[in-house]
């Protein structure tokens, strides 16, 4: 049982609750196999003052994942990742994972002024430039 560094990023100005961005992104490490069964998650209250947000918005996002039995609190001895989730909860939270990133890089990408064409186009570009690195790194 592990220690594991939790890592979350919160988007104050998002428009995703805390609760639900904490939620997210445990899932989503979770279904990546950063968190592994029985890590161990920091504490409620340390959480909340790590990223600086309140006690009960990191009891809420615990309880959501503790229902969806991703985590489980043993009173006195802690957080801990349970056993990996079936392989459809798991696509299910990546594909939630990705639907927050693609979100938050639009917003960003709003917020700095780029038409709806101008983001979809350099998503494009992207996506043509990985395809093209890909096959002449396998060709």
């Amino acid at each position: 049982m592990t220690n594991k560094r939790l890592t979350i990023q919160i988007d104050f100005r998002s428009d995703l609750p805390i609760y639900t961005q904490i939620v997210n992104q445990v899932q989503a490490q979770v279904a990546s196999g950063i968190l592994k069964p029985g890590d161990q998650l920091p504490t409620v209250r340390a959480l909340a003052e790590e990223l600086r947000v309140n006690f009960n918005t990191v009891a809420r996002a615990y309880r959501i994942l503790d229902e969806e039995r991703i985590i489980s609190t043993q009173q006195g001895r802690g957080t801990y990742i349970t056993e990996i989730p079936p392989p459809k909860v798991s696509e299910k939270f990546r594909r939630e994972a990705l639907e927050e990133l693609t979100q938050r890089y639009i917003g960003e990408a709003m917020r700095l002024e780029f038409s709806k064409s101008e983001i979809k186009q350099m998503v494009s570009d992207q996506i043509k430039a990985w395809k093209e690195s890909d096959e002449s790194a396998n060709g």
